[in-house]
């Protein structure tokens, strides 16, 4: 069966590492063995002892400004479909509406997960996502019935 490839997107910058990993570790969990999550955060567990992620880290560069750009924008261009979460988030998280963009540009189907009142409501990132949910077993289980050639 072919593979399938589901970019998870969401906020990164001001979180721990576990803030930033934890959901996409439970997403990755929940998918059948043809839907694999790709995660920004992939091979950054160097990053697991800051209390905070910064931005950037130039003197690394998978973490740098270019490395984050360059990975993120492939990973969102190779992916089949894009699931953003912005649950609980406190300010905008720029990077997760640059990897909207790129996906609509693209035209990656993406999953937005987010309250009601979410400070990323906002009617151009709502018309970019094609499924907008307000938690991650909704759009664990879109991924699965979109990427799935049959149940």
């Amino acid at each position: 069966m072919k593979q399938y490839l589901l970019y998870c997107a969401g906020a990164i910058t001001g979180l721990s590492y576990g803030g930033s990993t934890n959901w996409r570790d439970y997403v990755a969990g929940k998918l059948p063995q043809h839907i694999i999550a790709v995660s920004p955060m992939r091979g950054k567990d160097y990053l697991s002892k800051e209390n905070r992620v910064k931005a950037s880290y130039e003197n690394i560069p998978l973490s740098s400004q270019k490395g984050i750009m360059t990975r993120d924008r492939f990973d969102v261009m190779r992916a089949d479909m894009v699931l953003v979460n912005l649950l609980g988030t406190e300010k905008v998280s720029l990077g997760s509406v640059m990897e909207v963009a790129w996906a609509d540009a693209f035209r990656k189907p993406i999953i937005l997960v987010m309250e009601e009142n979410n400070i990323h409501s906002h009617p151009m990132l709502k018309e970019a996502a094609g499924f907008i949910v307000s938690n991650l077993d909704d759009a664990i289980q879109i991924a699965i019935l979109v990427l799935s050639p049959s149940l």
